[in-house]
């Protein structure tokens, strides 16, 4: 375990007894929602490893580099970016498969382009919005949302 997971470990246990001192009643009831919202979520974590298991095993790590690694350079980036514009995946699967990515040789340009395009641009939703803001707005918004995820990449590339 990380020195970061434990410190957040450290907190949680904390303000766990402190909610156990102060109320016992509703320190019990959160443990109940919190109980209940992880049972809900093993599902997602089950998809999660399936898709890792997927990716790692259909696509070698030498292609992942190749594509969206440091040498393919701005067209890689956009290829990623463009995935996860299409792509709806929740967050809670994002996060691990872009670890996995990284892992497998993506650089960190790539998967900051991934996280922020998945999160920003809702191409499958896009129907729905279109119904919503009209035809030129919900263009105008996702096209905008792509450049700016995309800076934001280049940006995170450059820092990190």
């Amino acid at each position: 375990m990380s020195i970061t997971a434990a410190v957040i470990n450290g907190i949680a246990i904390l303000a766990l007894l402190i909610a156990f001192f102060k109320d016992k009643e509703k320190a019990i009831q959160s443990l109940k929602i919190a109980g209940k919202s992880f049972i809900k979520i093993i599902p997602m974590v089950f998809i999660v490893i399936i898709i890792i298991g997927l990716l790692l095993g259909f696509v070698p790590p030498d292609a992942i580099s190749k594509f969206v690694g440091s040498q393919s350079g701005l067209s890689g980036v956009l290829l990623i970016g463009v995935a996860g514009a299409i792509m709806h995946v929740p967050s809670i699967v994002a996060f691990p498969l872009s670890a996995s990515l990284l892992e497998s040789g993506a650089s960190i340009t790539a998967v900051a382009a991934f996280i922020t395009t998945l999160t920003m641009i809702g191409f499958v939703t896009l129907p729905l919005e279109i119904k919503a803001l009209g035809k030129k707005m919900a263009f105008l918004r996702n096209g905008t949302s792509f450049i700016i995820a995309i800076l934001i990449a280049i940006l995170m590339g450059m820092i990190l």
